[in-house]
């Protein structure tokens, strides 16, 4: 093992030397070539100005020689920065073509080490990577997000499709009650509209508006046309004078009247035309009505 390095030295030590020698014969070919070159112009220089010559065209002439040798020194320049690239090529081409074998059959370990080098990493299966970004684990995540929302949603339908029946009263000074059967999730402009034909034919003045011009007053709230019966319930609202959230209508029959605990008497909810609002609003009963708002509480309720 050891002859065999000493042997591999020797020969790398002769290559080096080789190749000095040939980098330093390189030079000198180039820089004969271009001396060459140059001495050979001067030599035309002083044969063209012998004799009598004037001292434009020995200023030409010289200025030529003076380009010359510039562009001589350029492109010498230019051949040994080429010349020396090559031979640093050539230099690390030799250089990795040696090889010194590491291999040592007596060396024990020698398995061992190879064993290590061909060892590869590998997670921790006991480390926490929650926090890490998991696609699998987003997908479930979204998958079970959306299963969520459409079972909510489909609550949502099935409990605003029950029907109820609204007990309401067409208000012109005085009561004329009637009932009708909408589902939860009617909007009252939908619901003026179906009481408005309910009731078209009984008071005329109501054949020729639309239920834009009609309002619903429940509790001596006036709702708006955006809020549907089951915005109502699902909030349990109140009004001034009950519950926004029973339509039917009913009496408290309880045999003892407690003080602490809430009335649960419902009152039917009143049709009337914005025209007849505008007229009468000084009048009781629709100088206490007020439009309906869900961030006013009405901790109890009153009748006058």
């Amino acid at each position: 093992m050891a002859k065999q390095r000493e042997q591999q030295k020797k020969d790398f030590e002769e290559r080096q030397a080789k190749m000095k020698s040939s980098s330093s014969v390189g030079l000198k070919d180039m820089d004969g070539m271009f001396s060459t070159g140059i001495s050979t112009a001067e030599e035309q220089f002083r044969a063209s100005t012998v004799g009598l010559v004037s001292s434009e065209d020995f200023k030409k002439k010289r200025e030529m020689i003076e380009l010359m040798r510039e562009k001589a020194d350029k492109e010498k320049k230019k051949l040994a920065k080429r010349l020396k690239k090559r031979k640093e090529k050539e230099r690390k081409a030799k250089m990795s073509s040696l090889t010194f074998d590491v291999e040592d059959e007596e060396d024990p370990e020698a398995g061992s080490w190879d064993s290590v080098k061909k060892a590869k990493l590998s997670k921790d299966p006991e480390a926490d990577t929650f926090f890490l970004p998991d696609r699998s684990r987003d997908e479930e995540e979204n998958k079970l997000k959306n299963e969520l929302e459409a079972k909510w949603e489909a609550l949502q339908a099935k409990a605003k499709s029950e029907m109820i029946e609204v007990t309401y009263s067409y208000w012109d000074g005085s009561g004329h009650r009637r009932t009708i059967k909408v589902s939860k999730g009617t909007r009252m402009d939908q619901f003026l509209e179906k009481a408005r034909r309910d009731c078209a034919d009984s008071f005329h003045e109501l054949r020729g508006i639309s239920s834009e011009n009609l309002m619903y007053i429940k509790e001596d709230l006036i709702i708006p046309h955006h809020y549907s019966f089951y915005d109502l319930i699902i909030s349990k609202a109140r009004g001034k004078s009950g519950p926004l959230f029973h339509f039917d209508v009913h009496d408290d029959v309880r045999m003892l009247a407690d003080a602490s605990v809430e009335k649960d008497e419902s009152h039917a909810g009143k049709i009337v035309t914005r025209a007849y609002y505008e007229r009468n609003q000084h009048i009781f009963p629709v100088n206490r009505w007020e439009v309906y708002d869900p961030n006013k509480k009405w901790e109890k309720y009153t009748i006058k």
